[in-house]
């Protein structure tokens, strides 16, 4: 095998690199292709979107208050040709687009974020779909993430506090450590009926997750889902689990009791 020992480097017009070696004292011209892949704008990206709006999709969304026309696995397919750019996200995000929005939440860096620089994203996050995969996505795996769910747990903005009932309701499941769950169930007992939407459905879960999680408290939950009746006619499709807690505690339960 020949060795080669770069001795020259110098960049031809057509920006590839012109590579001098050594071998065997003769010396061989190699030309490596180097050229960089170029970086794409929020221009570029924005005109990719557009080109992928569907308005029946956009009907559909809007009918759930998401106001964007995408296909979300075409908008991911996107995401992922562009893979992390923390800049551009940020670009993206400060568009106001709900489309671009999604695709800046795919391709940041989480841990990158200040507790106030989450806060005021959240804060600006009204459309639901913006909202789920905010919370899902990045401030989950934020090292604020406590910080933030408490600050959030108690907001005067129900659809801030269904974020930090959100956060809850993914530690009742998987790190309960110091929750005080009697005390959820009691505000859950107390305030889930009248609650606003976004911040129902997320107490509900909330219900659910210590119903599921924690048998010690399994009755209460389901009694309490019981007597308030939230989601209890929710339309459910075939194959799918009702979102009423009763339904939900009980089916996971059974899965998990035949797994």
């Amino acid at each position: 095998m020949t060795t080669l020992r770069e001795s020259a480097l110098e960049v031809t017009e057509d920006g590839r690199r012109k590579l001098g070696a050594m071998s065997g004292g003769e010396v061989e011209e190699i030309v490596v292709a180097t050229r960089a892949v170029p970086q794409a704008s929020v221009g570029d990206v924005m005109a990719e979107l557009a080109a992928l709006e569907d308005p029946k999709i956009r009907a559909v969304n809007e009918r759930h208050g998401d106001d964007h026309g995408v296909n979300l696995t075409k908008l991911r397919a996107v995401a992922k040709s562009l893979k992390t750019q923390h800049d551009l996200s940020g670009e993206l995000w400060g568009t106001g687009d709900t489309a671009a929005r999604l695709v800046a939440i795919l391709i940041c860096r989480p841990k990158a974020y200040s507790a106030s620089e989450l806060d005021a994203m959240l804060r600006e996050a009204r459309v639901p779909k913006v909202h789920g995969w905010l919370v899902s996505y990045v401030v989950k795996k934020s090292p604020h993430v406590e910080e933030l769910r408490v600050a959030w747990f108690a907001d005067a903005d129900p659809v801030v506090a269904s974020a930090g009932w959100a956060l809850t309701s993914d530690r009742v499941a998987k790190d309960s450590g110091d929750l005080d769950l009697p005390e959820l169930l009691d505000l859950i007992e107390a305030h889930m009926k009248d609650a606003p939407d976004r911040l129902q459905w997320a107490m509900n879960e909330c219900l659910a997750n210590i119903g599921i999680h924690h048998p010690e408290l399994r009755a209460r939950a389901v009694g309490i889902g019981e007597r308030l009746e939230v989601l209890k006619d929710y339309p459910t499709p075939p194959n799918c689990t009702s979102p009423y807690a009763p339904i939900w505690i009980n089916e996971i339960v059974r899965r998990q009791t035949q797994s």
